[in-house]
């Protein structure tokens, strides 16, 4: 007697999306990728993609850039890899609640920040002022799955995961803005706001921490109204999500055009304990000490290696070469490319002096 299933893995789990998810969740077998492959036997296309991501280098390098204070030295600051895959997390309960595709919402997650450049926003900051044709994280993000990964190729992944990627960001004045758009997938929509719903409450914690922030700073009527702990304050924007959001799980009519949204009273308090954060934080003094650092830095190596580009990996070179794109790009590449540690050791390699007979 054979011990082979009758149908593969992969397609009873196609299967069981369609007899269990929403109406209107992202369905695993109606992926579409720019490049034909052999499908899996085991794993639904959204999942692959999850995988993908996973293993990739730049997934890795994550773990050594900043989210919000440089190369801290205490161990329980969060790193972008850490923001990433607190963000995963909440947003895949969301999703799970919600009988949407979590393979889906997880690979978004796991690639949405793959294009940040080295110590968080100051890095971001300084490249988009000496790059000519501007520079944005998310668009980064996009560019190493879809061009920089496998030596040029791409990760061809699917359209989804894609444009879940590139539209996660948005405009400082409201977490639902859409200043590059608005995913047509629910999880991709998912993403977007559980990106600030993770950044806001860990940022406060790490602030805390630094010495930034004290508790008491925090704004007693956002307090009162999201909770006095970081667990208190993720639960009660989670749960907003949930309930504000039931119909996308397909037990109520949807409405037109279908989007995730939190209640006007949630989304007010979130918005304005990301403004507290923003001011108090993020553009504070303490915490910003090191940015004038960080561009001379990132400057420096940009100038650099847009003279000796031959300094530069040849992988990125022939990929340069290969879409007939300026230096300045293979140069970008490179620099968003590297960890904190990873920029200072290599200035230091050029224009620091070794001390001789060492």
């Amino acid at each position: 007697m054979s011990s082979q299933p009758p149908v593969s893995i992969r397609e009873q789990r196609e299967a069981l999306e369609a007899a269990t998810l929403s109406p209107l969740a992202a369905k695993s077998a109606a992926a579409v990728r720019d490049r034909h492959e052999v499908l899996c036997p085991i794993r639904p296309a959204f999942q692959r993609d999850r995988d993908r991501i996973l293993h990739s280098k730049p997934f890795r390098r994550l773990k050594h850039k900043t989210q919000v204070f440089i190369a801290p030295l205490g161990d329980h600051y969060r790193t972008r890899l850490t923001h990433t895959l607190e963000v995963t997390q909440i947003a895949r309960t969301v999703a799970r609640a919600l009988r949407l595709n979590e393979d889906l919402t997880e690979a978004i997650g796991l690639g949405h920040d793959l294009g940040h450049a080295p110590f968080g926003h100051a890095g971001e900051t300084a490249l988009t002022r000496i790059y000519p044709e501007h520079f944005r994280h998310n668009e980064q993000s996009r560019r190493i799955v879809e061009v920089l990964e496998r030596d040029g190729q791409g990760m061809n992944l699917t359209y989804a995961v894609r444009e879940g990627i590139y539209l996660h960001s948005k405009a400082r004045r409201d977490i639902m803005t859409t200043a590059w758009g608005t995913a047509r997938t629910l999880e991709g929509q998912i993403i977007k706001i559980c990106d600030s719903v993770a950044y806001i409450n860990h940022d406060i914690d790490d602030a805390i921490r630094a010495g930034v922030l004290q508790r008491e700073d925090l704004p007693a009527d956002l307090i009162a109204a999201l909770g006095k702990t970081h667990g208190e304050r993720i639960d009660t924007m989670v749960a907003d999500l949930i309930q504000h959001n039931w119909w996308a799980s397909g037990a109520e009519e949807a409405p037109d055009p279908p989007l995730i949204g939190m209640s006007a009273a949630v989304l007010a308090a979130t918005n304005q304990l990301r403004d507290f954060m923003y001011r108090e934080v993020y553009l504070n003094k303490r915490a910003k000490t090191d940015d004038d650092k960080v561009r001379f830095v990132i400057e420096t190596l940009y100038a650099h290696f847009s003279k000796h580009p031959e300094q530069m990996p040849e992988d990125l070179l022939r990929i340069n070469r290969q879409r007939s794109e300026p230096i300045e790009r293979a140069v970008v590449d490179y620099i968003a490319g590297m960890t904190d540690r990873f920029a200072i050791e290599i200035f230091k390699r050029i224009f620091i002096p070794k001390t001789w007979g060492a």
